[in-house]
């Protein structure tokens, strides 16, 4: 029974019980038989209600089973997103088409100018494993509607450019052949097929973003029907012709007036679709299924700051960030985000129970540019040494206090806890508050050195560590505790 139908018995139960309009109620009912009936029902309802609140489901998985089947990626912490399309060619954000507001015409230059001669995904696989990457999603079909992959729903693809060859498939046998899990991103939207509505979203939208008139006049003749079959004939192509595939990351719903959501995507239905081919496939939230408990099986926080993560906590999360400003590739943008900000991400993701996916852009060349290679360079040298902190972990039981200028993360199998120094006290003393009789051992993670410590002279149930004078050589160096 849905929701409006329960009101309705809802109200009849209002009126049977003597509200306000029970005059009007009696006038329908001709037998008392019939007015218990209602109640009856309308109880059910209400109990219906309270037990659903948010918790309808679209399955019968427990809690318990898809802990089981998410426990891979809970455990990895740590993925590559790649954006990657025709939008590498301008250089200037991947949303040029829309803030451009460029016609398929004008967009077509770039479509036929796709030469990635460079394009070299074994390579993309080993940087990916040395920063310490378990999974990687690459964009099969972004917002422009270029499709990376040989669909045989469309023209607008790789293989009809001067690459010639499907790069989703070389992209899956590469990363797969370093023991990355790979996923792909599908782009709900498309605004290259001719059968997709212009929204408040689309590149052509009219210049009154309220203008009914102007969206009927622009959508004439567009069945959008058309394109939902062709949606569901992709996703069906990606997660049939690749093999077993991890993730799948759908990207996006809008909502509301001019806008798009899950009565337009047929959410419901296309989940169970990738349910039913992928059975173990992790997936995003984007669907605009946030009504059911398993409408999705991880949260998207995106480009979002360290501090908003603390409000994730308890929850089954990935935060998307890029290593700049932007997803694809951007030639001049200088808004690149240091390793010490990198980092920050990594550990505060991991210290609050959720993951981190970076972003690459690679050029229209197929290249990786020297920023993202610096970028993953500097993020290998840190996880080689310290990845113990972030793989299996999350964040730390409430008895241990977080000592200022530090972050914790914990391992729940291996009973250990790390102490991330964003500081480095200058006296060589970092005091760990109530931490008396819970350590057994310390020692810095990046080699196993020992770290003396002794409970303190002011407070018996603190514990004073000593560190070195000289700081390890890495930007937030670890520090491994053992526990009792």
């Amino acid at each position: 029974m849905n929701r409006p139908d329960c009101l309705l018995y809802l109200g009849s139960v209002k009126a049977a019980a003597g509200g306000g309009h029970s005059n009007r109620f009696l006038c329908y009912t001709k037998s008392l038989k019939m007015k218990r009936s209602i109640l009856v029902l309308g109880l059910i309802c209400l109990l219906g209600l309270s037990v659903q609140g948010q918790t309808k489901r679209l399955s019968n998985e427990t809690p318990q089973q898809k802990q089981a089947r998410m426990k891979w990626w809970t455990d990895a912490r740590f993925g590559m997103f790649i954006h990657w399309g025709l939008y590498a060619l301008p250089a200037r954000h991947e949303w040029v088409k829309n803030h451009e507001r460029l016609s398929n015409e004008q967009y077509q230059k770039y479509f036929d100018e796709f030469d990635p001669d460079h394009f070299d995904p074994k390579k993309w696989a080993k940087e990916a494993k040395a920063a310490g990457m378990k999974y990687a999603v690459l964009t099969s079909k972004h917002h422009e509607g270029f499709c990376l992959f040989d669909s045989k729903y469309t023209d607008y693809k790789a293989t009809n450019t001067k690459a010639h060859r499907d790069l989703v498939k070389e992209f899956v046998d590469a990363f797969r052949a370093e023991g990355i899990k790979v996923g792909f991103y599908y782009s709900l939207i498309d605004w290259h097929h001719p059968d997709f509505t212009i929204d408040r979203n689309h590149p052509l939208r009219p210049a009154n973003l309220k203008d009914s008139a102007a969206y009927a006049r622009l959508n004439k003749g567009k069945d959008f029907s058309k394109y939902r079959e062709y949606l569901f004939h992709q996703v069906r192509e990606l997660l049939t012709n690749y093999g077993k595939i991890d993730i799948l990351w759908l990207d996006f719903s809008y909502p509301g007036p001019y806008g798009k959501g899950h009565e337009d995507w047929h959410s419901k239905e296309l989940l169970a679709m990738i349910r039913k081919l992928q059975p173990g496939i992790i997936v995003d939230n984007r669907l605009d299924l946030n009504d059911y408990a398993d409408g999705y099986d991880f949260e998207t926080p995106e480009q979002v700051s360290p501090k908003v993560l603390e409000k994730y906590r308890g929850k089954t999360w990935e935060t998307c960030q890029t290593f700049s400003g932007s997803w694809g590739y951007y030639r001049d943008e200088t808004t690149w985000k240091t390793h010490r900000q990198l980092l920050d991400l990594l550990i505060s993701s991991v210290a609050n129970g959720g993951n981190l996916i970076l972003n690459v852009g690679p050029t229209a060349r197929g290249e990786f540019d020297y920023r993202a290679e610096n970028a993953l360079d500097s993020m290998a040298y840190w996880m080689h040494a310290n990845s113990k902190a972030i793989y299996q972990c999350t964040y730390a039981p409430a008895t241990f206090k977080v000592p200022e200028g530090t972050k914790l993360s914990y391992n729940p199998v291996t009973k250990r806890l790390y102490l991330f120094l964003y500081e480095y006290p200058e006296n060589g003393k970092l005091v760990l508050p109530g931490y008396n009789n819970q350590i057994k051992y310390t020692q810095f993670l990046n080699d196993d050195s020992e770290l003396p410590y002794k409970a303190s002279d002011t407070d018996a149930n603190d514990l004073v560590l000593t560190l070195p004078k000289l700081k390890p050589p890495y930007e937030i160096p670890v520090v491994e505790m053992i526990l009792k």
